[in-house]
């Protein structure tokens, strides 16, 4: 299972779904999109907005065709049966 996930370095709601991944050994892969400039910056938030138009961070997606707007502890217990 490939997991990747566009964050906000700041956001409490990004920082809450690092811990848990972190905390239940869940191998992941991120991109702190405030973090980046230019035309790196562009390109990440091109590809995030390319899985969910005008979503909030955390945008989480898990095997290139699963989509999770925000942290949502419950629905990733249920994915990752947790």
């Amino acid at each position: 299972m490939k997991i990747k996930a566009f964050t906000l370095s700041t956001c409490p709601y990004c920082r809450a779904f690092k811990i848990f991944m972190n905390d239940n050994h869940l191998v992941f892969e991120y991109t702190d999109v405030d973090l980046l400039d230019g035309d790196e910056r562009n390109r990440a938030i091109k590809e995030a907005y390319s899985y969910c138009e005008g979503c909030g961070f955390p945008i989480i997606v898990i095997d290139e065709n699963t989509v999770i707007e925000g942290f949502d502890e419950p629905k990733l217990r249920e994915i990752f049966k947790l």
